[in-house]
């Protein structure tokens, strides 16, 4: 939940989450060559992967502010809400996953974070999470439940 300004070591901790929702007005910068400093190498690598080297070089270089519009189509946030929206956005969008099948959610988060570093050992990571679906508890809740036309309730096992 992004609201305001998301500037140097703001934009590090933002660019961490999995998903970023911003309230329109928000403004999004690194002033790092503005500073004399260089990004700390980790959170350069997550710029990169979210909006590519060239954004990133861009977003780096200049320290330009980009507005929320901006933000959006270069890949530094999901999506863009009214300020006065931006909580129940927010609330609404932790709710729907925490229904969702924890188990699935580790194996995609692991999954997403193998395809972008690719390092063996974050592969095998995510292969172990999502082998461990196939036989768990709660695929077979989700199978059931759907062919029940209800919602499921799984307990992450």
């Amino acid at each position: 939940m992004i609201q305001g300004y998301c500037i140097g070591a703001g934009m590090a901790v933002a660019l961490g989450a999995d998903i970023r929702i911003a309230a329109a007005g928000s403004r999004f910068a690194i002033p790092a060559a503005r500073l004399g400093i260089g990004y700390p190498l980790p959170e350069v690598h997550t710029l990169v992967s979210a909006v590519g080297p060239a954004r990133a070089a861009e977003i780096l270089f200049t320290d330009d502010q980009f507005s929320t519009d901006q933000a959006l189509a270069a890949g530094l946030i999901n999506r863009v809400v009214y300020p006065g929206e931006l909580e129940v956005a927010v609330a609404e969008l932790a709710r729907r996953l925490a229904d969702n099948a924890p188990l699935s959610i580790r194996a995609a988060k692991a999954a997403i974070r193998a395809s972008v570093i690719g390092t063996p050992g974050l592969r095998a990571t995510a292969e172990k999470h999502i082998s461990a679906c196939a036989g768990s508890a709660d695929a077979r809740e989700g199978q059931r439940a759907f062919l029940e036309k209800r919602p499921p309730r799984f307990t992450g096992a």
